[in-house]
């Protein structure tokens, strides 16, 4: 298992170090100059000059892209000159020094995703950090709903295969997998938050923090989280109510099910103790994948309903060219599908003792 791990690691590295390589060649090519981005309309020829030389924008690409990855390698290598753009200067970089190499200096950090375009010099982790939480929360929401309604209601489908019960479940899953996000969240966010609102008290729009009245204090408002949970926890619904069914149905047929009813065991002590652990793994397959796909941003779902997450910041810095934000998000997002992928292959271990041999 040790091995197996490490051989993911090295992999995982293999991969980001090509995410990292297209997005640098995706980005740079884009027609604009970064420099004059950054100061918009103030530029003069000294201050440019004087960006392009912080930033390392007057350098070759192949310079540039050296420079990237020394700037987001966790060991990174920095020269002594306090005018290059590789000195170890603490407000860029959260580290230590390790140890001199004649005039440069090897240092231990944290990734450095530069800084943003469009927001005074802000660094991208910042934003970043500032908008993942909550994506986080609205992920975990929404697919914590679609496990534990969509394997129920598999579950039901299959124990009353070809029942009216069974057909309009199939009936309604099917309709969420077809109705595209940004529509169900239009619907939702105008009949319950509009058209209902007397009733449910929930808001068209609104984030998980929001400010009083008097602007004084930041509290926490949970019931903005309702609506877009839903609307995001749609789609993964329906394809885990599908995947429980079909799968729990195949492994019904099995020898050990018929085995462990000839045992004389229960049909509830069978379906829990044996076949819902059994045909959780496509659920589990399918999970992981919409799970990475909702942290690396439910655009539509966060834009619709205002909601401050790393859809609606990527969705904004498109709209500003605001490409350091860009670049880091992706390669943020890349990051945890990585991780996501390595923790569900120790899941599938824990689930089936086979796949662990």
């Amino acid at each position: 298992m040790f091995r197996y791990i490490l051989n993911k690691i090295f992999y995982a590295i293999l991969t980001l170090f090509g995410v990292v390589t297209v997005i640098f060649v995706l980005f740079t090519v884009l027609p604009g100059d970064p420099a004059r981005m950054m100061l918009d309309q103030n530029e003069d020829s000294a201050q440019l000059a004087a960006i392009k030389k912080k930033y390392g924008f007057d350098k070759p690409l192949s310079t540039q892209y050296l420079y990237y990855l020394n700037d987001l390698s966790p060991v990174s290598i920095h020269s002594e000159s306090k005018d290059d753009y590789t000195y170890f200067s603490k407000d860029k970089y959260s580290g230590i020094t390790l140890f001199s190499v004649g005039h440069s200096d090897v240092a231990l950090k944290l990734p450095y995703l530069r800084e943003s375009f469009q927001k005074n010099g802000k660094k991208v982790t910042d934003v970043i950090a500032d908008t993942l939480p909550n994506t986080f929360v609205l992920a975990v929401s929404a697919i914590v709903l679609a496990i534990i309604i969509g394997v129920v209601l598999g579950v039901v489908s299959a124990l009353m295969k070809d029942s009216w019960i069974d057909k309009s479940i199939q009936i309604i899953s099917t309709l969420g997998m077809s109705v595209p996000s940004f529509f169900s969240a239009i619907i939702f966010a105008w009949v319950f938050g509009y058209v209902l609102h007397e009733y449910t008290n929930l808001n068209m729009t609104g984030s998980l923090y929001e400010v009083d009245d008097f602007g004084e204090s930041v509290y926490i408002q949970w019931k903005n989280l309702i609506l877009p949970a839903i609307v995001l926890g749609i789609r993964p619904l329906a394809v885990v109510i599908q995947l429980m069914r079909n799968s729990l149905l195949e492994v019904l047929n099995q020898d050990y099910i018929r085995t462990a009813r000839a045992k004389g065991l229960s049909e509830f002590q069978i379906i829990k103790n044996h076949a819902v652990k059994n045909a959780m793994n496509p659920v589990v397959t399918a999970i992981s994948g919409w799970f990475a796909s909702m942290l690396a941003g439910a655009v539509f779902v966060e834009y619709i309903f205002g909601w401050n997450g790393l859809g609606k910041e990527i969705v904004n810095a498109l709209n500003t060219l605001d490409l350091p934000v860009i670049m880091g998000a992706v390669l943020v997002i890349a990051t945890m599908f990585i991780i996501i992928n390595i923790f569900v292959d120790l899941i599938y271990g824990w689930l089936d003792p086979k796949i662990r041999m």
